[in-house]
Order: structure tokens, then C-alpha cells, then sequence
């Protein structure tokens, strides 16, 4: 076929470049080559080329290590932070402000009512357990207890820790302890968790018997809210008329109608100012503090829920527009009684993207389902953390925690219908393994925008202005002609930012790729002495020597298949002029007895005619290589 001739001259011609050998090979390319060094190893004598060749092998193992590390360096996708400084008119950001009691006492008391009367028991075993011994079963409704009961540990004989259960008798010793109490320095309150068969339990320490308390109180308020209905817990919080007294944004006033209502299952009601959901995002027209936005807030400390919220004041946070506002994890508080003055300066961060950092531009990389997207809002880490959270609790509890969203078709946990809740929650919030798992699987946003806040408080209203302010403010809420309010009870903000300076923190890649070309082009210069054509020379005679391998191959496979006869010789083949003296002269044979062993005879016992005279040597008639024949001959030779 036409296409193997033309391969088969391809490779012919190829071969016959460097050489048929490899050394041929390495003596064409040590002659040809850019480099200084495989040159001096071909030109100078025997010590000097074992010394060139001893610099350059040195010299080139040197320069494969510095490219292994250069390589290396630029493969681990290290970034260098850049810090710019900005000016512009920028858009307020979006305010979300809180009561630090999630609901009104008196909407939520018939709820709450026999975990009150259990509260109030607990507190009277700690803190006077002779006196109220004989009165702790009086009416008491310990369905709830049974679930997750609080207990005592005796500690004075650290060896042997006795439990002491409040309501009952010691549940380790055989020997109850001595009116089955102790006081506050020999005991600890702790929590014993159950699962539901009651067969494995384990008990949750605390320093302190607040901290103990707290925490039982609010695992069981969340059992008793998990069954109510979202729109009636929405109802017994805290109303946006209530609780936001007067608004003013620059010189334009608002009110509560300017603000977006979202539940949030820790504080309740909550109410964001320039979310930009469905209006438009507001612009800040200058710095200052007559330029940003002065809320006035009435807490009502007096209805606040007494075991249920023990800190008193408005909860904030600053966060972009369509951002869900985590206030747990990222707010801060504002005291009742005072004014405080937030400065907001604003740090903008891009991050870069893969191969870099794992970030994620929106979240749909992320495999965790996003359970904040029914709010219509974007990504953000917190976001992926407890959804991730609340599907770990699914998976492992068969129900969803009350504090996140609930994935469609599935039920909020409760004592009623998953009587080993607390147990399995406790259990997965304390589980490193889950944590990290969450932490691998969430990524960061790329772009991302935080305020920095400078906060200053002081007392408001002073002792002089008290009296006119909160008679204003009374009349204005209740229309009543006599003080309704109470400087415990109210709390002023003024947020605002500081100047229109913002800085952009930006990643960008350490090691690109002009970076690792530079060094390596150095490094191969500095050592070696050669360039770019250098190394496409060395590429050259890799080539070369493959195809001298294939070559090689090729003819072998060829000689297993068509192996040829053996010769009728053992020497030197004969020469054209033997061969044609032979064929004309009969008598005339090639002299091949001394490579016969002695006595060795012809085939078939034969005698030999007497030899002719023997034609003259003509040594120029041998065969040429078949290197020489015209290049149509040369597939032949092939």
C-alpha cells in the first residue's frame, strides 16, 4: 500500500539521521547540541571528559531538584492577600434586630406552666433541700422529668461518686445517702440522658447549677414549642409595633412597616431593616451619625420569660441584603437603659476559587441541600452548617431539631412521638466526627462582605431628660397620659458608618505560571548554560532514541519470522568474483577446509574435481550496504 511505503521511508530516512546505533546517537547529539557541557565530554581528553561528564551529570541532577521543587511549589496553589483601599457611595446594610426573649410571658404561661412548677421545685431541693424535702412531690406533673431528669453527684469521696437523684434515692448505692441530699460544695448538678429503652444512659456535667438548670429548661421548652404550630408561636412574640417605638433613617422618618418579620426560633419575632427583598436596597448619603438609621426599642423586660431568657436587651446584626441573618452565632447586644453607637466600617473579601481554596461562588457545589433557600436568600457557610446539622439529625434521630428548618415531610423532635430525643441531640452536638464531617463538606463563599463595628454605649435617658422622654414615649405607645415605660425597658440604636473608605481584601495566586516558567528557564540557564532550543534538542534525541527502539524491534520481529537459510560458509562471504568463477569454472570451490574439523568430508562422499586457477581478489565487487541503494530500494532493504 501506498501509506506503509510512505511510513516505511519515514522511518528509513528517520534512521538514517542520527545513526543505526545508540552510541552513534549520543556522539551526533553531544556534536550538535547547544548545551556547553556534553560538547567538552566529546572534544577533550580521557581525564577532562570524565571531568566534564562528572560536572554535568551534578550540574543536571541539580537542576532536576530545583525543578522539582519549583513544580511543587506552583502545584500547591498557595495565594498572596492583597489589601486595596476604596471610596464610594456604598448601600446600608441590612439591620436585624431582636428581643433577647423569644416570646411574652404572659402569651406562653399555660404552656409553660408545669415546667415552671418543676423549675421552682428544682430550685428549692438545691438551694434548701432539708426544708423542702417533705414538700417536693406536692403537685408536681413529672412527665416531663422522666425523660430527662436532673440529678446530683456526690463528690466527697471522689473514689466513689454517689448519684443523687432530686426527687428520690440515691440510684448507685446500695446505702442512700443521708436524706438523700448534699450541699452546694459537695455536689454537682447534672443532666442524666436516656435512651429509650433506658438501658444506656449517660450523664451531662456542669460547673455550675445555673448552667445546669439553663441548659434542662431550655432543652425542655424546646420540647414543649417543637408541637406548636409556626403561625401561633409567631403570635406569642413580641409584635413589631410593640417593640419598635420610633425609626428614623437620615433626615426621612419610618416605622415598623419599613421592616421585613422572620421568626427565629432562639429570639422569636425578629425584624430586618433594608433586607432588599422586595424593596429597594437603600444608599447611605454621607458618614456620620445624622446620616444612618436611629431605632428606638421597647424590650418589655417586664413580660420577658423568667427561666427562659436571663439576659435583657435587644439582639442586632449587620449582615449584606438577601443574606439570612444568623444572630445566635453573629449578633450582639444592646443593653436596656442605654444609647448605643455602632461605626461600621466595611471589608469586602474575594476569595479565589479552585484549584486554590474551596470556595463555592452560590452553593450549588455543595452537597449539603441548602434548607435556608425557602427564605430566598444566598449562601453562607452558617447556612451549610446547620443544614448539615439538621440532616445528621434526621439520619440519626428520625426527627428534626426545632432551632433549623425542617426538610419537607419530616416532624420537629418531641417527648411525645421520640421519647429518646435529647439523648441522640446531645449526643450528635457533642460528636467531633460530626463537626468535622460538616466542615469537609461545607465551603466558604468566594465573595463575601463584612462590617466591621466600632460600639460605644452611654446611659439613655439621663436622670435630667428621663421623665419628659419616657412620658413621649408612653403617651406615643399607649396614648396614656402616665408613664408606661421604664428606662430598663428601652433601648436606643444608632448605627451608621464611620466613612466611605472600604477595603477589598483580594486573593490572588502566589506562583502563576509565568512565575514557574521564569524560574525554570533560570535554573536551566544558571546551571546548564542552555534555553528553550536546548531542551527541545533533548526532546529531539529522546525521539530519536525511541524510534532506534522501535526500528530494532521491528527488525528482530522480522528476523524470527523469515529467518534465513544457514550459509555454506563459516568465513568471510565470499566475493563476487568467487561467486562468479564458481558458476563458470567447475572445478573451482571456495577454500573451506580449514573451518572443517580433520576427516571431515563433503555431503554424499563426493571427490572434488582438481581446482582451476584461482581468479584474482577483486575487493572492490563485495556487496555495498544497503544504506547506499537509491530510495526506492530502501523499502526493500527494510
Amino acid at each position: 500500500m501506498p501509506v506503509k511505503k510512505y511510513l516505511l521511508k519515514c522511518l528509513h530516512r528517520l534512521q538514517k539521521g542520527p545513526g543505526y546505533t545508540y552510541k552513534e546517537l549520543l556522539v551526533w547529539y553531544c556534536n550538535n547540541t547547544n548545551t556547553h557541557g556534553p560538547k567538552r565530554i566529546i572534544c577533550e581528553g580521557p581525564k577532562k571528559k570524565a571531568m566534564w561528564f562528572l560536572l554535568t551529570l551534578l550540574f543536571a541532577c541539580l537542576v532536576c531538584w530545583q525543578w522539582g521543587v519549583f513544580i511543587q511549589t506552583y502545584l500547591s496553589w498557595e495565594v498572596s492577600v492583597s489589601l486595596s483601599m476604596g471610596f464610594k457611595t456604598m448601600n446600608f446594610p441590612a439591620v436585624t434586630v431582636c428581643n433577647s426573649s423569644p416570646f411574652q410571658y404572659s402569651k406562653v404561661k399555660h404552656l409553660l406552666k408545669d415546667l415552671d412548677e418543676l423549675m421552682e421545685a428544682v430550685l428549692e431541693k438545691i438551694l434548701a433541700p432539708e426544708a423542702s424535702h417533705s414538700n417536693t412531690t406536692r403537685t408536681l406533673n413529672f412527665t416531663i422529668w422522666n425523660h430527662t431528669p436532673l440529678v446530683l453527684i456526690n463528690e466527697w469521696n471522689p473514689d466513689h461518686p454517689v448519684v443523687l437523684n432530686l426527687f428520690g434515692d440515691s440510684h448507685n448505692s446500695s446505702n442512700p445517702a443521708p436524706g438523700s441530699t448534699c450541699n452546694a460544695q459537695g455536689c454537682k448538678v447534672a443532666m442524666r440522658l436516656c435512651s429509650a429503652n433506658g438501658t444506656v444512659c449517660t450523664l451531662r456535667n456542669f460547673t455550675s447549677a445555673t448552667q445546669a438548670v439553663t441548659e434542662w429548661y431550655i432543652l425542655q421548652a424546646t420540647n414543649i414549642f417543637s408541637q406548636v404550630l409556626p403561625q401561633d408561636l409567631v403570635g406569642m412574640g413580641y409584635a413589631p409595633d410593640r417593640i419598635i417605638l420610633a425609626c428614623l433613617f437620615g433626615t426621612e422618618p419610618c416605622s415598623h412597616r419599613n421592616f421585613t418579620p422572620i421568626f427565629y426560633p432562639d429570639y422569636g419575632n425578629c425584624y430586618i431593616f433594608n433586607w432588599g427583598m422586595t424593596e429597594e436596597t437603600l444608599p447611605s448619603a454621607n458618614p456620620g451619625t445624622e446620616f444612618g438609621l436611629k431605632l428606638i426599642l421597647d424590650i418589655g423586660q417586664e413580660d420577658y420569660v423568667p427561666f427562659l431568657a436571663s439576659t435583657a436587651g435587644a439582639r442586632l446584626m449587620l449582615h449584606e441584603q438577601r443574606t439570612y441573618p444568623f444572630i445566635r452565632e453573629e449578633g450582639i447586644y444592646a443593653m436596656a437603659g442605654t444609647e448605643t453607637s455602632i461605626g461600621v466600617l466595611v471589608d469586602k473579601l474575594q476569595r479565589k476559587g479552585e484549584p486554590y481554596s474551596p470556595c463555592t461562588m452560590n452553593g450549588s457545589d455543595v452537597a449539603i441541600k441548602n434548607l435556608y433557600s425557602v427564605y430566598n436568600t444566598t449562601y453562607s457557610i452558617q447556612a451549610c452548617l446547620h443544614s448539615c446539622f439538621q440532616d445528621h439529625m434526621i439520619r440519626n434521630c428520625s426527627c428534626g431539631h426545632y432551632l433549623y428548618p425542617l426538610p419537607e415531610g419530616e416532624k420537629y423532635c418531641n417527648n411525645r412521638d421520640f421519647p429518646d430525643w435529647a439523648y441522640c441531640y446531645l449526643n450528635l452536638q457533642m460528636s467531633v466526627t460530626q463537626r468535622e464531617t460538616c466542615l469537609s463538606m461545607c465551603k466558604e463563599s468566594c465573595n463575601d462582605t463584612q462590617y466591621k463595628m466600632t460600639i460605644s454605649m452611654a446611659d439613655w435617658p439621663s436622670e435630667a431628660s428621663e421623665d419628659w422622654i419616657l412620658h413621649v414615649l408612653s403617651q406615643e405607645r399607649d396614648q396614656s397620659s402616665n408613664i408606661t415605660l421604664s428606662r430598663k425597658g428601652i433601648v436606643k440604636l444608632n448605627i451608621y458608618f464611620q466613612e466611605f473608605n472600604y477595603r477589598t481584601i483580594e486573593e490572588s495566586p502566589a506562583n502563576n505560571i509565568v512565575w514557574l516558567l521564569s524560574n525554570l528557564g533560570g535554573q536551566f540557564g544558571f546551571w546548564m548554560g542552555g534555553s528553550v532550543l536546548c531542551l527541545i534538542e533533548f526532546g529531539e534525541i529522546i525521539i530519536d532514541f525511541i524510534w532506534i527502539t522501535i526500528i530494532k524491534l521491528v527488525a528482530s520481529c522480522k528476523g524470527l519470522r523469515r529467518r534465513r537459510p544457514q550459509a555454506p560458509y563459516t568465513g568471510p562471504p565470499p566475493t563476487v568474483a568467487e561467486l562468479v568463477e564458481a558458476h563458470t569454472n567447475f572445478g573451482f570451490q571456495p577454500d573451506t577446509t580449514s573451518c572443517r574439523p580433520h576427516g571431515e568430508v563433503y555431503p554424499d562422499q563426493q571427490t572434488l574435481p582438481i581446482p582451476g586457477t584461482p581468479p584474482p581478489n577483486y575487493d572492490s565487487l563485495r556487496l555495498q550496504p544497503l544504506d547506499t541503494m537509491e530510495s526506492d530500494s530502501e523499502v526493500e532493504a527494510i
